[in-house]
């Protein structure tokens, strides 16, 4: 479980997030939309341990900077961060070791459902930036977490990655992961989330839930807010 309570994120005078709070439960998938610069990757820079903010983050009830909850954490950040020196191969042992895995069975596995496993002696310097996204999600799952992070993670994707990594969103969900995943493309996450948190400010200014209930659509909702028809200083849910 992913627990996020009063978190708060200034640059300077800046309000970057603002008192924030929600979480993402077991086998749950959360969602965080909002237009560019509404505070989402701060938020989830937050989780991961790269910002420091006050408020309390907790990854299966261990402090987010804990060694204990980044054991259970997994992060695919926006832009793929992968060694310019290292081969594609490298990196999944590198992970392998970090966190003391032997299951090399299933990184492989990881490479070949993206499409890398013939790329793997390719330095990471060599790779498009395409194949860096994909080589970056698959040492993110490497260790199998059971909290992970999704930050804009289908841009730059061909087809067959984003088929396959839909997949994998709902394996970890029937899995009992903890998933939340940050975008503003509405469309590329419709079909399975659980929870969705729209953003605009640094707060929340609406909370849906996907229950099957009838009532507003997520893109309606979204464009309610986002085009300046709904006041997100006030919040709500839906």
């Amino acid at each position: 479980m992913l627990s996020i309570s009063g978190v708060t994120k200034k640059y300077g005078k800046m309000v970057a997030n603002d008192n924030i709070s929600f979480a993402v439960g077991d086998g749950q998938i959360g969602i965080l939309l909002g237009p560019n610069g509404a505070g989402k990757s701060t938020i989830i820079k937050c989780i991961t341990g790269l910002l420091r903010f006050t408020g309390r983050i907790e990854v299966n009830g261990f402090e987010n900077t804990s060694q204990e909850a980044k054991r259970q954490l997994g992060y695919i950040p926006e832009m793929p961060a992968v060694y310019d020196l290292l081969t594609v191969s490298e990196h999944l042992e590198f992970i392998r070791r970090a966190y003391r895995m032997e299951d090399e069975a299933y990184t492989r596995e990881l490479l070949e459902r993206m499409e890398l496993w013939d790329k793997k002696d390719k330095l990471g310097k060599e790779l498009s930036k395409g194949m860096q996204q994909k080589l970056s999600i698959c040492c993110a799952l490497a260790h199998k977490p059971r909290v992970i992070i999704f930050d804009e993670p289908l841009v730059g994707l061909d087809p067959h990655a984003i088929k396959e990594l839909k997949q994998i969103f709902r394996e970890l969900k029937a899995g009992g992961a903890s998933v939340l995943i940050s975008t503003h493309m509405i469309d590329s996450v419709e079909d399975y989330w659980d929870v969705a948190n729209i953003m605009m400010n640094g707060r929340f200014a609406a909370t849906k839930l996907n229950d099957g209930s009838e009532g507003q659509s997520l893109e309606d909702l979204f464009f309610e807010i986002t085009e300046g028809k709904a006041d997100p200083q006030e919040g709500g849910n839906s």
